[in-house]
């Protein structure tokens, strides 16, 4: 993973990038498309590190093809993670209810709480997962599209291929996550401008665990 902490400099190498990442933030206020034509945006500077230019792809709306592909294949992961909490956290809820009517029977309701605390841990521990097999399944879907990034058995073979790469971009794709969040203490378009600079980031640790 070499120069993967330059992940947070690298986009202001950029001499446009006041423009860039305005544009892309003015861009991410759009409801869905406007973070899929994010998720493209981040492919296409992914592109450019490959090429060896360090200077992010130009800032327009011409990326939503491209996203939409990473979009999928992360809406399916989510989609997977939250239906398994939910299948445990639906149970916990009926019980509870059921135990408030009445007479509570102590242990239903320690069975209760314990199905609540599992699937919790169960929807903390699968985001985690979602989070470090990110770069596997993005550079999957990058070149093989869905499909590709829905191959949970190359993905995970990836992952596992080097768990150093792996844990170290995942705790910087964790960093980029909080930059990304710093932006709501200033106002709302801050929210987006730290967003975009959050998707750059993203492009160099993915090329960082790709080279790794």
């Amino acid at each position: 993973m070499e120069r993967v902490a330059d992940s947070f400099a690298w986009p202001f190498r950029d001499p446009e990038w006041p423009r860039k990442l305005l544009i892309i933030a003015l861009t991410l206020v759009i409801p869905i498309v406007g973070g899929i034509n994010g998720l493209g945006w981040m492919l296409a500077t992914l592109d450019r590190l490959r090429a060896g230019d360090e200077t992010m792809a130009p800032a327009n709306l011409s990326y939503i093809g491209r996203g939409l592909r990473l979009f999928a294949v992360q809406l399916v992961y989510g989609l997977a993670v939250s239906a398994l909490a939910l299948v445990i956290y639906l149970p916990a809820v009926l019980l509870a209810v059921s135990q408030g009517k009445g007479e509570a029977n102590g242990g239903l309701l320690a069975l209760a709480l314990f199905l609540n605390v599992l699937a919790f841990g169960i929807a903390t521990i699968g985001g985690l997962a979602i989070n470090f097999a990110s770069p596997a399944y993005v550079l999957a879907t990058d070149r093989g599209g869905i499909r590709g990034g829905l191959n949970v058995r190359e993905v995970a073979r990836r992952s596992r291929a080097n768990l150093t790469n792996t844990l170290i971009a995942g705790l910087m794709l964790i960093a980029a996550g909080f930059v990304s969040s710093f932006g709501s203490i200033a106002c709302v378009i801050g929210i987006f401008f730290t967003a975009a600079y959050g998707l750059a980031m993203q492009a160099w640790i993915f090329r960082s665990f790709e080279k790794g």
